[in-house]
């Protein structure tokens, strides 16, 4: 008897694994997972870009998605001449050509140090600025990437209640290449002289590095701003940590100053913002690795 309901139960087992089996072949397979493919943002520019001075460690930080990798290689002082003489140029372009991305943009703004009166640096506005540019756009295409042109960042300084709109000539050759080689343009200029026109010269002071002397701000309240980098008094710096045994020394802060071009976490915050919105709108491939 034993052995009959041993056998009987061995045989349903056998019946019960075999069904299973075939349950398991009839059952289609799972469709293959496509591998994630983020996309990549690379800034190129000057000091009103780069980390602690200008948006874009803010636009790295908080106005990106998870899948849009973003790389700040702006430099402080530079303009289209020496940015590329420096070899800076030389690094985006091999980050742009990393492989498994599926788009790589390339933010370029200059202007600031391509005006007159800085040595090594200043560009003929005519000729060489858009010269530069055009070869910017043309070398970024051809390594894959996707170039997008950007006005430079308005200066915080008024006369009598209006904004002193000193970089509009090379706001001008910047859309003006844009129109030539259809390439998106983030009129940062305009957005952002709008916003600090609206709010005045003593208010735009806010967004400064570090806070203004009293006769820096008296001169604000009247609508004309005191004369261009008045640099406020500073507390010492703090002491520099002494580097791990064995490894290099720690390079010196930055020092905050007051002036009317750079920008605090605020004036970041703010500027970063305007730059995600209006990629949002001009590049709408864009719109869903983006949080304006």
């Amino acid at each position: 008897m034993r052995q009959v309901l041993f056998g009987g139960l061995a045989a349903m087992a056998t019946t019960a694994l075999a069904a299973t089996q075939l349950a398991a072949q009839d059952k289609p397979a799972d469709p293959p997972v496509a591998p994630i493919k983020p996309s990549k943002i690379i800034l190129v520019g000057d000091s009103t870009i780069q980390p602690q001075s200008g948006w874009g460690g803010s636009f790295c930080s908080q106005r990106i998605v998870s899948l849009m990798a973003c790389l700040n290689l702006a430099r402080g002082g530079r303009s289209t001449k020496s940015y590329r003489a420096e070899g800076s140029w030389a690094v985006a372009q091999g980050e742009m050509k990393a492989p498994s991305y599926s788009h790589i943009w390339v933010l370029i703004q200059f202007g600031h140090n391509d005006q007159p009166g800085k040595p090594g640096r200043s560009t003929d506005l005519a000729t060489e600025f858009p010269a530069n540019l055009r070869r910017y756009v043309t070398e970024t295409r051809a390594a894959g990437a996707i170039p997008i042109l950007v006005t430079p960042l308005t200066r915080r300084q008024f006369e009598n209640g209006k904004l002193i709109r000193d970089l509009d000539p090379w706001c001008d050759a910047i859309r003006k290449v844009a129109a030539e080689m259809n390439v998106p343009l983030v009129d940062l200029n305009a957005k952002s002289a709008a916003v600090i026109e609206a709010m005045g010269p003593a208010m735009a002071m806010h967004y400064a590095q570090t806070m203004p002397t009293p006769d820096v701000m008296a001169a604000a309240l009247t609508g004309t701003t005191a004369p261009s980098n008045p640099q406020a008094p500073n507390p010492p710096p703090a002491p520099i940590p002494p580097a791990p045994a064995g490894g290099p020394p720690y390079t010196a802060r930055n020092t905050l100053l007051f002036d009317y071009t750079h920008l605090d976490r605020d004036g970041a915050d703010l500027f970063s913002g305007i730059v995600a919105g209006e990629l949002a709108r001009t590049v709408p491939e864009m719109r869903p690795l983006l949080v304006p």
